[in-house]
């Protein structure tokens, strides 16, 4: 098999392919432009390509950002949507990265990022597959906790919105959220709400 055959083969799995996923494999990046000049593969975004026919996903755009900024983690109203919290229909992509690292370039999407450090950012974080590629969200107990955190961002009511909508569908629990809150350093103000939630 040529490497322009099994290029194609991977995008069958992958999704979306990176130049990195095909130089991992030993392959010429120069095949993805190749390819694409053939038809064989579409550009969706910089340096992403897929398949002609692939199905596009509901997550398509996160899987997008996830693959061209490797350290975004999907956080606050794009974690809430994610996980199916709450009402937010967020018009940009939420990310979170670490503090010292440099702001992404992106024509599209648009793209909100908030400034973590050290455990704010490292802890938490899930990798969920959708067609081969990766996608980086924080757990439901994290994102309710960086809500609280960034209440002043996004608002109070957003924050409570998320508390209640995840305890009501079981998708967390107090020690996780105890655990979150302390690491953001937001115990004090979301004492009062977790009492009135599991009253």
């Amino acid at each position: 098999m040529s490497q322009s055959a099994d290029i194609l083969e991977l995008a069958r799995h992958r999704h979306v392919l990176r130049a990195a996923d095909v130089r991992q494999h030993g392959w010429s990046p120069q095949l993805l432009l190749s390819l694409h000049q053939a038809g064989k593969l579409q550009r969706v975004a910089r340096g992403l390509y897929s398949l002609p026919d692939a199905e596009i996903t509901e997550h398509q755009t996160l899987i997008e950002v996830c693959q061209r900024v490797p350290k975004a983690v999907l956080c606050l109203l794009s974690a809430l949507q994610f996980h199916g919290i709450g009402t937010q229909m967020p018009h940009e992509v939420w990310v979170a990265l670490p503090e010292a690292t440099q702001t992404p370039t992106l024509g599209y999407p648009l793209l909100r990022v908030v400034r973590l450090r050290g455990e704010a950012y490292s802890e938490g974080i899930q990798t969920m597959t959708e067609q081969g590629a990766p996608i980086r969200v924080y757990s439901v107990a994290k994102t309710v906790a960086d809500c609280f955190k960034f209440r002043n961002k996004i608002g109070l009511d957003v924050a409570l919105e998320a508390l209640k909508d995840a305890w009501r569908s079981r998708k967390l629990t107090m020690a996780e959220l105890n655990h979150f809150a302390k690491i953001n350093r937001v115990e004090r103000v979301m004492q009062p709400y977790l009492e009135t939630v599991a009253a």
